[in-house]
């Protein structure tokens, strides 16, 4: 568990819990038929075989706290984006290309404004990411629902779901020892540990929405938390088309660098060249008084998506996700050291 997180509201040891107490039950669905599921559980993706090498793809996903500093910032345009990411994200993990999101919106009251501008980010998501919208649903909840102010109070999740060869699926079982590992570069803060970025920054280091420290370069604190999360869709699918063998893909959210370990493969990583961290993380740090390894463990600190790919082949994989997003590179290689995640630059190991 970490200290300042659980403060803030958030115990992620009893989450841990609550989620095994709750997929132990659905482990034992009872179909009265072979299931149709080929990815075991704990991976980015659900896939369910719906013809001979066809595989549907199908993740779950919302946007958490941040919606909240969009209440309290009254800007609503944005989050839609992470709505739309941190769903085809998983999905593309999978080696799936993602091809739909339903979104699920629960508000206070149905302000037609606020609606209009939370579809704006939807759009702009879904075409970046080259998915439909073909439905969804609204309901107000008012005895649910309350607004930072009331009553602009949402909360917005989606689901995806995309289609892969089965032949093709990416599940990370072929990592081996001596594979690179690429990184590519997030926006910032994206949509984990708001919780703890929202009581670090505007409790803790007593700043306002509208304030502009100067480690933001000019950048408000709405700005650098409403930020939205990158998609990294068409640079993975480009890579997936190309000559590169893709050992495993994984989505850096919470849990930070730990969420390699999500890929089916006994082996460690090793990240020997980390990307740079974004300014706004070593704000919340030192308005919060977070140490590293809480910081870590709890955000993306620059790195939000891995490639895992032989290492002969790392160059050639970088020539392909940098067209996208510049800044990719090299960070670090697959080692035999099963079950571990190590940023020796950083003095952090997780096992």
């Amino acid at each position: 568990m970490t200290d300042a997180y659980a403060a803030s509201g958030v115990d992620t040891s009893e989450s841990a819990r609550a989620i095994d107490a709750l997929v132990g039950v659905l482990r034992t669905i009872d179909l009265g038929r072979p299931s149709r599921s080929r990815m075991p559980s704990g991976h980015y993706a659900a896939v369910l075989e719906i013809a001979p090498n066809l595989g549907l793809a199908l993740s779950t996903d919302g946007v958490g706290s941040k919606v909240v500093v969009a209440e309290q910032a009254s800007r609503f345009d944005t989050v839609g984006i992470d709505c739309i990411a941190m769903n085809v994200n998983d999905v593309v993990c999978v080696g799936a290309e993602p091809i739909a999101v339903l979104d699920y919106l629960a508000v206070e009251r149905a302000d037609s404004a606020m609606l209009r501008e939370l579809a704006v980010g939807l759009k702009t998501g879904a075409e970046a990411a080259g998915v439909e919208i073909p439905g969804g649903e609204l309901a107000q909840l008012p005895e649910l629902i309350r607004g930072h102010p009331s009553p602009s109070g949402f909360d917005l999740n989606g689901a995806c779901v995309g289609l892969v060869a089965l032949d093709a699926l990416v599940t990370g079982a072929d990592a081996a020892p001596g594979d690179g590992l690429v990184g590519l570069p997030s926006s910032g803060v994206h949509s984990n540990g708001l919780t703890l970025a929202r009581r670090a920054l505007l409790q803790d280091g007593g700043f306002a929405l509208d304030d502009r420290p100067s480690e933001l370069g000019g950048a408000s604190i709405a700005d650098a938390l409403l930020e939205p999360t990158v998609i990294y869709v068409r640079a993975v699918l480009d890579l997936l088309r190309s000559d590169v063998p893709v050992h495993g893909l994984a989505h850096i959210t919470g849990d930070g660098l730990r969420n390699l370990l999500r890929l089916h493969a006994r082996v460690g990583y090793e990240v020997a060249d980390p990307l740079a961290v974004p300014p706004v993380f070593d704000l919340i740090a030192r308005s919060g008084a977070i140490d590293p390894g809480e910081m870590h463990d709890v955000f993306n600190m620059g790195c939000s998506f891995v490639c895992v790919v032989p290492a002969e082949c790392a160059a050639d994989a970088v020539a392909v996700l940098e067209h996208h997003h510049p800044g990719t590179r090299p960070i670090g290689r697959v080692t035999g050291d099963a079950g571990t995640v190590s940023v020796p630059a950083r003095g952090l190991r997780y096992a």
